[in-house]
């Protein structure tokens, strides 16, 4: 749940530069009874990086309804930079296309 703008500390605002505005944070917690697949995937960047912090953002074009369904996605994916899209269970990149 996003519940404030937080300080980050001023020694990892160069690791997390992504989220980092003016030295705050919108902070965005996650457990694994709340969401499993999603702590997952936190905690296994976390252990390649060094850094268990994600970006959360909106999946829209600008102009574009936030994406709700696997055509949505599809669309927007195949019209924006976005290199890799995860739709349930599949792995798509624009490399295979």
């Amino acid at each position: 749940f996003m519940q404030l703008v937080s300080p980050i500390h001023e020694s990892q605002q160069e690791n997390i530069a992504a989220v980092n505005h003016m030295g705050t944070g919108r902070l965005q917690t996650v457990t694994p009874q709340m969401n499993p697949n999603y702590y997952a995937i936190v905690e296994k960047f976390g252990q390649a990086t060094g850094v268990p912090v994600l970006l959360n953002t909106s999946f829209n074009l600008r102009g574009e309804p936030i994406v709700t369904t696997p055509q949505n996605a599809w669309w927007t994916f195949t019209n924006s930079g976005i290199d890799v899209l995860v739709l349930d269970h599949y792995l798509i990149s624009k490399e295979s296309m």
